[in-house]
């Protein structure tokens, strides 16, 4: 049985989706705070059960008969967030997985400058000292984030943020169907992976130049002051200690701590990562 966390989740749900095209629906389970979310699973022949990381007892009958747990890192950032993984992680050791996986970043650094980096590193730490053969994926960017970071630019011809950096943006279809290979192919990589990421890092000036050819408008890209861009988040009402991460995030990024990227991924696809430009496509149509 291979039981996936968060199953419901945008990436959860893509990764169950795609390892039910690689193995029978019983041999899937999925971990899920709210099993009503879950009935399209459930009807598939995919065992459902309540899993909540916050409640470890929810987790010994959530991961009970798994060969392996595949534990989705949590929203949550810092203290909160550690705690909630080493719970999951030490819930599926005591239920006999025979390997756990994790989805880590491939920036994760005790020294980062972006507040979930430590968190992941952290819980990589908590996985090699647990004593069962582990996996920690380590995935790239989500280039999900790009379009957030757009602001006003394809209104305004202005692509307004802090100095960055490269980040290889890698899409979550790729990323899960990446997983769903790894759980599929049992033991194809022991401890943290190579980065798992598009195989081009661009920063938000490249972006911009996709974005002018995209639209046929020029669309500039305009660095801000990074205190002023933090105090005009939390004007708009982002709490400030949320608008102190994002920052994290552009100052991370200029430091090259998500500029890697490798051959990895494609070669685990067996085709060519998912370009910027095809994610960006959608937002400008």
């Amino acid at each position: 049985m291979i039981v996936i966390t968060g199953g419901t989740g945008e990436l959860g749900s893509r990764i169950v989706a795609r390892l039910l095209e690689r193995v029978p629906a019983d041999r899937v389970g999925v971990s899920v705070r709210d099993p009503g979310r879950a009935g399209d699973l459930a009807a598939r022949g995919v065992r459902v059960r309540r899993g909540d990381f916050t409640d470890p007892e929810s987790l010994t009958e959530a991961f009970e008969g798994a060969t392996q747990v595949l534990v989705i890192s949590t929203n949550q950032s810092g203290e909160a967030a550690l705690a909630q993984h080493v719970t999951a992680v030490d819930a599926a050791r005591e239920a006999g997985a025979k390997r756990i996986l994790y989805t880590s970043h491939q920036g994760a650094a005790e020294d980062s400058l972006f507040a979930p980096m430590p968190d992941h590193a952290a819980t990589e730490r908590h996985l090699a000292a647990a004593g069962v053969p582990y996996t920690a994926l380590r995935n790239g960017f989500y280039a999900s984030t790009v379009r957030l970071l757009l602001g006003r630019a394809l209104e305004t011809g202005e692509l307004v943020a802090p100095a960055d950096g490269p980040v290889s943006w890698t899409a979550h279809a790729d990323l899960a169907e990446a997983a769903a290979i790894v759980l599929a192919d049992e033991g194809r990589f022991d401890g943290p992976t190579p980065p798992l990421t598009a195989p081009d890092a661009l920063d938000l000036r490249d972006v911009a130049g996709i974005l002018t050819e995209l639209t046929g408008r020029t669309v500039r890209r305009v660095v801000a002051d990074d205190d002023e861009w933090r105090a005009t988040l939390v004007g708009h009402g982002v709490p400030e200690d949320r608008a102190s991460m994002l920052l994290g995030m552009f100052r991370a990024a200029r430091r090259g701590e998500f500029a890697a990227a490798g051959p990895a991924l494609e070669r685990l696809l067996g085709r060519p990562a998912t370009p910027v430009r095809a994610l960006l496509e959608g937002a400008v149509a």
